[in-house]
């Protein structure tokens, strides 16, 4: 097996393992009352504070709907576990590419005071790329359709 392929073996598990981590994250602690969430902001009111507010009303917002945390879970989980296996890697690398992407605009957003998240979720989202564009062979024809 050439070097390059167990670079790229190592970049799905990589992702894959941290996507499938991510999505049993989601169904670990239980979703926090509506009451519970306001007393917690009200914590975080001071305009010092508003960086912590704007997360605890974003994250918190996605739990209160009642199915957008539990169906995020479960596309990292599912999408993460088609990244690992081998031949559906790249229909699970395709799928992930608006999760990571998400996922680190969220941290340049609302975190871009920590850099070390800065440097992971940039890093995942880069990774979800090379993954892509590794078999852009399989794709590239889609976009650049030749008329009859």
């Amino acid at each position: 097996m050439k070097s390059t392929n167990i670079l790229f073996v190592v970049l799905r598990l990589f992702l894959g393992g941290f996507m499938i981590y991510g999505g049993v994250q989601k169904f670990q602690k239980p979703i926090p009352l509506p009451i519970e969430v306001v007393q917690k902001a009200e914590q975080f009111k001071a305009p010092e504070k508003e960086s912590t507010l704007q997360k605890i009303l974003y994250i918190s917002g996605a739990k209160q709907t009642g199915y957008f945390w539990q169906v995020l879970g479960i596309c990292e989980l599912l999408f993460g576990l088609l990244l690992v296996i081998q031949y559906t890697s790249f229909v699970g690398a395709l799928f992930l590419l608006p999760i990571t992407l998400h996922i680190f605009l969220f941290h340049a957003f609302l975190e871009s005071d920590e850099i070390s998240e800065l440097l992971q979720t940039g890093a995942l989202f880069s990774v979800n790329m090379i993954l892509v564009l590794k078999e852009r062979n399989k794709w590239k024809h889609l976009l650049w359709i030749k008329p009859i």
